[in-house]
């Protein structure tokens, strides 16, 4: 599989600087077309992803990340083990099935658009109606945005830029027509935790149904390899996943959004979310930046799942994914 990364200007928000835009676009054959932005790979594209500095004053409580205090230490274990974990710590709906939750709505600008490059904008309403424009930071940012075909072969991680009305943009590049799902990861500081909201958009034309990309556990995304280790389970367990390029361990992976890699994992079918954050953070001494990255997952429940990693490496970010069914614990064996 191989991926795109870019960064983009937000026609429609020029007056609030640059929106940066990483994507992943996957073929159900394991591959991915470079789309028109390829040459934006080449030398620096990501500056824009280095150039944040992590957020001072996170508040743990709240749903930020800085520092992984309220993980005991740098693990994520506390943050994962619950599949609700981005969906305001509410176990009974995994994350991002609703538009609404805890008095917080998606609102899209439009629900239909025509494939190719559009300008995206939406708006997190608040109890109130009206668009919230405080939030608290998530991995360096106030909101992640997830944009994904309901197939799972094709997916998009972009940081849209606020306006000071509340009003979120940026540029996508959607160029097939179906349905997708949007979500969106955010903490409103009135809240005071994460919450995953979700909605549907749908791409004018020509629709053809792809089945989801066959289980596999490595895959190949511009030279690199990556590969997954453990096991898929509803009660959480370990993943590793290994980056190589041409059969050689990555050892210096970058800092990407305060971590060595970000795990998107969907559920096929109803695309149950859940967004995962890896054990350890770099320049906490311990955690190594690469060839392995690990993450402590706990999935909402039984079924076929599309895992999504970003990881940079050369000043580019990459998305490899693969595909895992969920793995039931062996029940012990009784002695007589």
């Amino acid at each position: 599989m191989t991926t795109t990364a870019h960064t983009t200007h937000a026609n429609a928000a020029a007056q609030t600087g640059h929106a940066e835009q990483i994507t992943a676009r996957v073929e159900p054959g394991g591959h991915a077309e470079h789309g028109s932005h390829a040459a934006a790979h080449s030398g620096g594209a990501h500056a824009l992803h280095d150039g944040h500095a992590p957020h001072d004053g996170h508040t743990p409580q709240r749903g930020a990340h800085d520092g992984h205090a309220e993980h005991g230490g740098g693990s994520h274990a506390d943050h994962i083990a619950h599949p609700a974990a981005h969906a305001g710590h509410d176990a009974s709906l995994p994350g991002g099935l609703r538009i609404t939750q805890d008095g917080y709505t998606l609102d899209l600008d439009t629900t239909i658009a025509q494939p190719g490059r559009i300008d995206f904008l939406f708006r997190i309403l608040g109890p109130d109606g009206s668009a919230v424009t405080e939030f608290d930071a998530i991995h360096d940012r106030e909101l992640h945005l997830i944009v994904a075909r309901r197939e799972l072969t094709g997916f998009w991680h972009v940081h849209p830029q606020r306006a000071a009305d509340g009003t979120w943009v940026i540029q996508l590049d959607l160029p097939e027509a179906g349905p997708y799902r949007v979500f969106t990861d955010v903490a409103p500081r009135a809240l005071g935790r994460t919450i995953t909201l979700g909605a549907d958009l749908a791409i004018a034309g020509h629709y053809a149904p792809q089945p989801v990309p066959a289980v596999a556990r490595a895959t190949e995304v511009d030279g690199y390899e990556v590969s997954v280790d453990g096991e898929l389970r509803t009660d959480g367990d370990l993943l590793t996943l290994t980056v190589r390029k041409n059969g050689e361990p990555v050892t210096d992976l970058q800092p990407y959004l305060a971590a060595f890699g970000h795990l998107v994992i969907l559920r096929a079918g109803d695309l149950a979310y859940v967004h995962v954050h890896p054990n350890g953070e770099p320049g906490d001494g311990i955690t190594p930046s690469g060839p392995e990255v690990t993450f402590h997952t706990a999935v909402p429940g039984p079924g076929t799942y599309r895992l999504f990693l970003d990881f940079k490496h050369n000043d580019v970010v990459r998305t490899a994914a693969v595909t895992l069914a969920t793995t039931p614990r062996q029940a012990p064996e009784h002695q007589h």
